[in-house]
C-alpha cells in the first residue's frame, strides 16, 4: 500500500495531490539555472547594506546641519523614494531581458506559425549548460514547429499523391466512355470499353477505401478485435481466393504450410495483409515463375514468407517500400495504388506483429511477417 508522502490538517496527502494543489512541482531535468543561489543572497544583502549605509550618512548629516527633525524625516523619505525609483527602474529592466523580450519573441514566433509559416526558431537565452524553464519553453516550441513542419509536409504530399492516384483511373473512364458514344463501334469494341471503364472504377473503389482504412488506422479508429484462430486455415483461404489469377499467368505455386498454427489476433486485420502479400507477388512475377507460401514455427513465434522470383528491388526501392503511395516498379504501376504495404506494416503494428522484406534486383523478394501463436500443432504436410 502506498505511504501518504504528507499531512495537512492531520489529513494525509500523497505527491500527485500536492502537485494538483501547486505545493510541490517536478523539476525538469533539464533546466541547470538553480532558482535560488548563494550568489543572489550575497548580492541582495550588499544593496541592503549599501542603503542602510546611505541612510544613516544621511541622518548624520541632518543631524550635524541641526535640521529640523520634520525636514529630516522628509529628507530620509525623498531619499528611500529615490532609491525605490532606481530600484524599480533596476527591476523593470531585468525583467525585460528576462521575461518581456523573450516573450514577445515568442509571441512573434506563434503568430507567425499561426499564419502558416513552419521556418521560424526562437534561440534560448542561455547556453546548455545554464538554460532555465524559458530557455527549455523555447527548446520545446522549436521541436513542436519542426513536428508541424513535418506534418505538413506530409499532408502536401499526400493530397499530391491521392490527386494524382485518383486523376488517373477517372482519365480513363472519361475516355473511355466518350468513347463508347461514337457511333459505329462493333459489339466486341463497347465491350471492351466498359470492361475498361469497370477496371478503372475498381481501381478507384479500391483506392479509396485503402486511403479511409489507412486513415482510420493512422488515427486509432479501428480497435483490433483480437481472437485465437488457425492462421493456417486463413492463409489456405487467402491463397485459393487468388488462384485464378496466378494460374492465369502460369505461375508455380507451392504452400509449405503446418497442419494447424492458432493465433490470437484480429483475423479480418490480418487477412488485408495476407491478401496483400499475395496479390503483389503475383503482380510482380513473370509468367511462368514461382511464388511460394511458407510457414514457419520458432518457439512461440510463427513467421509467414511470401516470396516470389519477380523483379526484385534494389536499396533504395526497399528503404521506401512501405511509403504511402510508392511504387519502385512504374511498369506495374496501373495494377495498384502503393497504399497496401503501408496498410499492412500499420495493421502489423497495431496487432503486435512485424514484417521484413529481402530482395535483390532481378532474383524476386521475400517478405517475412512475424506473429506471437499461441497453440501449434506442428505435423507438417
Amino acid at each position: 500500500m502506498k505511504k501518504p508522502s504528507a499531512k495537512l490538517d492531520g489529513l494525509p496527502v500523497d505527491r500527485k495531490t500536492l502537485e494538483k494543489w501547486g505545493l510541490v512541482h517536478e523539476r525538469d531535468p533539464r533546466v541547470r539555472r538553480r532558482p535560488f543561489t548563494w550568489r543572489m543572497f550575497l548580492l541582495i544583502l550588499l544593496v541592503l547594506c549599501v542603503l542602510s549605509a546611505g541612510n544613516v550618512f544621511l541622518m548624520e548629516m541632518l543631524l550635524n546641519m541641526q535640521v529640523f527633525s520634520v525636514l529630516a524625516s522628509m529628507g530620509v523619505g525623498f531619499y528611500w523614494v529615490g532609491m525605490a525609483f532606481i530600484a524599480a527602474i533596476i527591476l523593470h529592466q531585468v525583467s525585460c531581458a528576462k521575461f518581456d523580450r523573450p516573450m514577445r519573441r515568442l509571441s512573434r514566433a506563434m503568430k507567425a506559425v499561426a499564419e502558416g509559416d513552419f521556418s521560424v526558431e526562437v534561440k534560448p537565452i542561455h547556453r546548455s549548460n545554464k538554460m532555465d524553464y524559458m530557455d527549455i519553453m523555447f527548446e520545446d516550441f522549436n521541436r513542436m514547429v519542426q513536428e508541424l513542419s513535418s506534418i505538413e509536409t506530409m499532408k502536401d504530399d499526400f493530397i499530391a499523391n491521392v490527386s494524382h492516384e485518383i486523376k488517373t483511373p477517372l482519365a480513363v473512364i472519361e475516355s473511355y466512355a466518350s468513347a463508347l458514344q461514337r457511333e459505329g463501334l462493333t459489339e466486341q469494341q463497347r465491350a471492351e470499353y466498359a470492361k475498361t471503364i469497370a477496371s478503372a472504377s475498381h481501381n478507384l473503389s479500391t483506392l479509396i477505401s485503402n486511403i479511409l482504412r489507412l486513415n482510420k488506422l493512422e488515427n486509432q479508429e479501428i480497435v483490433p478485435s483480437s481472437r485465437a484462430y488457425d492462421l493456417t486455415r486463413q492463409l489456405s483461404d487467402c491463397a485459393l481466393a487468388h488462384e485464378a489469377d496466378w494460374e492465369k499467368k502460369q505461375i508455380e505455386f507451392d504452400a509449405q504450410l503446418e497442419e494447424r498454427v492458432v493465433i490470437e489476433a484480429d483475423e479480418s486485420m490480418l487477412e488485408l495483409v495476407f491478401n496483400n502479400l499475395i496479390a503483389n507477388a503475383i503482380k510482380f512475377t513473370e509468367p511462368g515463375g514461382r511464388i511460394v507460401l511458407r510457414q514457419v514455427l520458432h518457439g512461440d513465434t510463427v513467421q509467414v514468407v511470401v516470396a516470389d522470383t519477380g523483379c526484385g528491388m534494389d536499396e533504395e526501392t526497399m528503404r521506401h517500400i512501405f511509403d504511402k503511395f510508392y511504387q519502385g516498379d512504374t511498369s506495374h504501376s496501373g495494377e495498384g495504388n502503393g497504399l497496401g504495404l503501408a496498410l499492412a506494416r500499420r495493421v502489423l503494428e497495431i496487432v503486435g506483429g512485424s514484417i521484413d522484406v529481402r530482395s535483390k534486383p532481378g532474383e524476386g523478394s521475400e517478405f517475412t511477417v512475424t506473429l506471437r501463436c499461441v497453440q501449434q500443432n506442428s505435423r507438417g504436410k
